[in-house]
């Protein structure tokens, strides 16, 4: 079942790349005692994540900042050293995006968003989404229904909330 507003988020273990190689971040001490927001995509290097979805993130940072939202978190069901690629090609290390994998799909299970579109070579991957999280409680969500669409779920509609 999918999370709602008002759920808490799952405890989870996301990965990065980090100085020695790939690392465990906690969900859960991420956001704790802080605002978030925290978008899913359905795969790093995929058309509209890469050319619509990251970007209104970057766009929208500076925003999310003044409206005191304290770290933006992207996840995809992707492994660390491509969520670390992806972040430079994009400009999202440069911006301070935390982007983090979730390599086995854990995460993306726990809080019910996995879709799958074999035809286009995405199994068990995440549907696009977007939320606003308070101390580790989902305050406001915003689901896409077409996985090639971000609308609902992108940075200026996310920051219309705030």
């Amino acid at each position: 079942m999918a999370i709602s507003e008002g759920d808490k988020l799952p405890e989870a273990e996301l990965m990065r790349l980090g100085e020695g190689g790939p690392e465990t971040v906690s969900l859960g001490r991420l956001a704790a005692g802080k605002t978030i927001a925290l978008f899913a995509v359905p795969g790093a290097y995929t058309g509209t994540c890469t050319t619509s979805h990251v970007p209104s993130f970057i766009r929208t940072k500076d925003d999310f900042a003044q409206k005191g939202v304290d770290t933006i978190v992207c996840v995809a069901v992707n492994d660390p050293f491509v969520m670390d690629a992806w972040a430079k090609s994009t400009g999202a290390a440069e911006a301070g995006l935390h982007m983090l994998a979730d390599p086995e799909g854990a995460f993306t299970r726990a809080v019910g968003m996995t879709f799958s579109a074999p035809p286009k070579g995405l199994v068990d991957r995440s549907k696009r989404y977007a939320m606003l999280v308070e101390d580790g409680v989902i305050r406001t969500l915003h689901v896409e229904d077409n996985p090639g669409v971000c609308d609902t779920s992108g940075g200026e509609a996310l920051l219309a909330e705030l």
